[in-house]
C-alpha cells in the first residue's frame, strides 16, 4: 500500500503541467474481480487519449504519453498486488502509481493540473497511534492507521507477570534476616516470603504494568497518542502507574488475547479519530461561530482561493462543479462544457499552494465553503 501524506500530495500538486493525466478506479485483492481491472485500466486510458485529442494533443503524442499506464494493463504481476484503489498520474515529466486502501469512482481526466480531489479520503496527515493490549499472560504493543495495522517488537521487555516478576520475586522470598544466635553463636537464617501470599493481587500487577510502562516509554513518542485495551479492571491500573502523557480516554475493553489485530484497529481508530480530528473540528468551530469571516458560494471559494485569502477549505471530495475561470472572474457552469475544469480540484490546488488546510466533508449543505485569512 502506498501513502498519502503532505509531501505527496503536495508534490502532484506542483507538478502539473498540460496534459496532465489523472485516472482513479477500484481494485481487488482477491477474487474473480481481479480479471476485470485491468480491463477497466484500458478502457480508462482510451478515454483518457480520446480527452487528450480532444484537448488538442496529437494522436503519436499522446499514445506516447500513455505508454506507460498501457504498459500495466498486462502486467500479471502488478494486478496480484493491489489494495482498495489505484490512481495514477502522467504528465511530460511524471508517473505516479498509487495502490491505495479506499475504493475510487472510475475516472479519467487530462487538465493543466492533476485531479487530487479524490486524494482527500486517504491524505494522512501524520495520523497513527499506539494500541497496547494488555492481560496477565501477554501484552501486545501495535502501531495503527486509519488503514493499517501492524506489531511492534518488544524486544526484552517481557510480556507476561510471571516472566516480569520472577526474578523481583525470587529475591523478596529469599530475604535473610538475622532472628537470634543459637548454639555457639551461629546466627540462625529464617527465610520468608513478602510477594506470593501476602502481596495483593492489584499491586502485582501495578508492579507489571510498572515494567511494561518503562519499556513502552522508550518506544512511543510521547506526543503519539495511545489506546488501552483489555478486561475492564486491568486498564486503570495500567493508567495508575504509567508516566505517558497521552493515553486517550476511551478503551477497547474485552479480553485483549481475543482480539485480532485488525478489529483493534478498527475500535482503536474509533477512539483516536477525535483525536485527530480536533485541527478540522476547531475550523469548523470557526466557521459556525462567525469568529472570521467565511465563504460558501462555489465561485466565491474559488476566487478567495486563488487570492490567497482561504485559511481553511472543505470541500465535498464526491462532487464536481464545471466551470471557467479568467484571471479572477469564475464562471459556473451546470454541466461540462469544453475547455471547463473542476472549480473545486481548482480551489483545492490553490489553498494548498497558498499555505491553506484542506478537509474533507464540512458545513451541511455545502459543495466547498472556506473560513478566510482576511
Amino acid at each position: 500500500m502506498d501513502v498519502v501524506g503532505k509531501e505527496t500530495f503536495g508534490a502532484l500538486i506542483d507538478a502539473g503541467t498540460f496534459p496532465a493525466v489523472s485516472i482513479y478506479l477500484t481494485t481487488h485483492r482477491a477474487g474473480p474481480e481481479i480479471q476485470q481491472d485491468p480491463i477497466r485500466l484500458k478502457n480508462l486510458v482510451v478515454e483518457a487519449r480520446q480527452l487528450a485529442v480532444g484537448s488538442g494533443v496529437r494522436g503519436p503524442e499522446a499514445d506516447r504519453l500513455l505508454a506507460p499506464i498501457s504498459d500495466l494493463i498486462a502486467d500479471a504481476g502488478f494486478w496480484q498486488h493491489q489494495e482498495g484503489g489505484l490512481a495514477v498520474f502522467r504528465s511530460a515529466d511524471r508517473f505516479d502509481v498509487l495502490r491505495l486502501p479506499a475504493p475510487f469512482r472510475e475516472h479519467a481526466s487530462v487538465a493543466h493540473t492533476f485531479h487530487v480531489k479524490p486524494l482527500l479520503q486517504v491524505l494522512t496527515r501524520g495520523e497513527r497511534c499506539y494500541v497496547l493490549a494488555l492481560s496477565r499472560e501477554h501484552v501486545r504493543l501495535l502501531w495503527v492507521s486509519r488503514f493499517r495495522v501492524g506489531d511492534v517488537d518488544l524486544g526484552e521487555i517481557p510480556t507476561d507477570i510471571s516472566e516480569a516478576l520472577q526474578h523481583e520475586d525470587l529475591e523478596r522470598q529469599l530475604q535473610v534476616h538475622q532472628s537470634g544466635v543459637k548454639g555457639r553463636g551461629s546466627p540462625t537464617a529464617v527465610f520468608h516470603g513478602q510477594g506470593m501470599g501476602k502481596e495483593t493481587s492489584d499491586k502485582r500487577l501495578e508492579r507489571f504494568f510498572r515494567t511494561i510502562d518503562r519499556g513502552v516509554s522508550k518506544m512511543v513518542e510521547p506526543d503519539v497518542p495511545l489506546v488501552l485495551a483489555g478486561v475492564e479492571y486491568l486498564l486503570p491500573i495500567y493508567r495508575s502507574v504509567s508516566r505517558h502523557p497521552l493515553i486517550l480516554q476511551g478503551e477497547v475493553t474485552g479480553s485483549a488475547d481475543g482480539i485480532k489485530d485488525e478489529d483493534l484497529r478498527e475500535r482503536a481508530w474509533g477512539i483516536a479519530r477525535s483525536f485527530f480530528e480536533q485541527e478540522k473540528d476547531a475550523a469548523l468551530l470557526t466557521f459556525t461561530s462567525g469568529a472570521a469571516r467565511t465563504e460558501k458560494t462555489v465561485e466565491g471559494v474559488v476566487r478567495a482561493a486563488i487570492e490567497g485569502r482561504v485559511d481553511s477549505l472543505f470541500v465535498d471530495a464526491t462532487a464536481t462543479v464545471w466551470g471557467t475561470i479568467a484571471e479572477t472572474s469564475v464562471t459556473r457552469h451546470d454541466a461540462h462544457r469544453k475547455g471547463d475544469r473542476d472549480l473545486l480540484d481548482l480551489a483545492i490546488v490553490e489553498t494548498w499552494q497558498h499555505g491553506g488546510s484542506v478537509y474533507l466533508g464540512g458545513p451541511e449543505g455545502t459543495v466547498a465553503a472556506a473560513v478566510l485569512r482576511y
